[in-house]
């Protein structure tokens, strides 16, 4: 698979990787065997790029990489991300950033994280600058090679690479949600900063994977946005659920997106196809515990760009169905 350059980092990132949010009781139960299943079926169809966050299965997730890396005999080839969750004020502190550190040192088995991302804390977290005053700390402590942020909405993208200790971002992208490529993606490749995309199908629909709500179970999170709106869903102000567009809208869209995915690819295909057509974009993180899934996901890195005329079609129905919903919102 091809690869691009994390900005700054110097790390060689293959286009697409593998997410691992949905190991936790929001997407229902998974077993360990299932995880485990899918993470080799990425890095042996070539990706080598593991996105993951403490609070994951609180730490499952990054106990069953590390789990899987002392396995491989290719460990050292492979990049893995986490996330350090914010303090209960949702802001940073030197302390719950180096028990953080510490903790997903442990459970990965390493000595130094390859990347740590601030993982999504509220907009004031990033006008403290002490803050990222101990990312640097960390690093040049040599706990953390490299630091980076995953945030809820594109201002807090803009502001967090005012620093410059942080050389990556993940966002929420893709043809329901488009607004990074507008306001941000430009600013990103002039200062080099690394953009890793996440939630590409939101939350499943950009993945046909189902029709209505009655193909949900009841306890997963997405049934409940469904039912009883957008703010139900998980993130701030539900948007990451449908990466926050309103369920029947996101249908309708999808509807209309399903007429231009060519013959020899599947929807999800095509949404990540139409990613990774943006060349600020390093690399995309879908998440999934079935290893069919996962080598599916990784063949459309392999799909030809998709034409002019394709993007523009795709950016009419953004406009269309659920920019009202969603455009000034994250």
């Amino acid at each position: 698979m091809r690869k691009r350059t994390l900005g700054s980092t110097g790390m060689e990132l293959t286009e697409i990787g593998l997410g691992t949010w949905n190991v936790g009781p929001v997407w229902g139960d998974v077993t360990d065997e299932q995880v485990t299943e899918s993470i080799h079926a990425a890095l042996d169809a070539g990706s080598n790029f593991v996105d993951t966050a403490e609070i994951y299965g609180e730490g499952r997730a990054e106990r069953l990489i590390g789990e899987v890396l002392e396995q491989r005999g290719d460990s050292e080839a492979i990049r893995v991300a986490t996330k350090a969750v914010p303090d209960e004020d949702e802001r940073h502190s030197e302390a719950g950033l180096r028990e953080s550190v510490r903790g997903s040192q442990a459970r990965l088995g390493v000595d130094t994280l390859d990347l740590v991302q601030l993982h999504c804390p509220e907009t004031a977290a990033f006008y403290e600058p002490e803050t990222f005053e101990v990312l640097e700390d960390l690093k040049s402590e040599g706990e953390i090679s490299h630091a980076g942020v995953s945030v809820e909405k594109v201002e807090e993208a803009s502001k967090a690479i005012e620093y410059d200790v942080i050389e990556s971002v993940q966002i929420i992208f893709n043809p329901l949600r488009q607004r990074p490529s507008e306001r941000f993606f430009e600013r990103a490749a002039n200062e080099d900063v690394g953009i890793i995309v996440r939630v590409p199908f939101a939350s499943g629909l950009l993945a046909d994977a189902f029709d209505s709500v009655e193909d949900l179970d009841e306890d997963d999170h997405r049934r409940i946005a469904a039912e009883e709106g957008v703010e139900a869903g998980v993130g701030r102000k539900g948007g990451e659920t449908f990466a926050g567009v309103p369920f029947d809208a996101g249908l309708k869209a999808v509807e209309d997106v399903r007429r231009l995915v060519p013959d020899e690819a599947s929807m999800a295909q095509f949404t990540l196809r139409w990613i990774l057509d943006h060349d600020a974009v390093t690399t995309v993180i879908p998440g999934s515990t079935s290893p069919e899934h996962v080598r599916e996901n990784i063949a459309a890195a392999e799909l030809d760009p998709l034409s002019h005329e394709t993007h523009g079609a795709v950016r009419d129905i953004y406009e269309k169905r659920v920019y009202e919903h969603v455009h000034h919102k994250w």
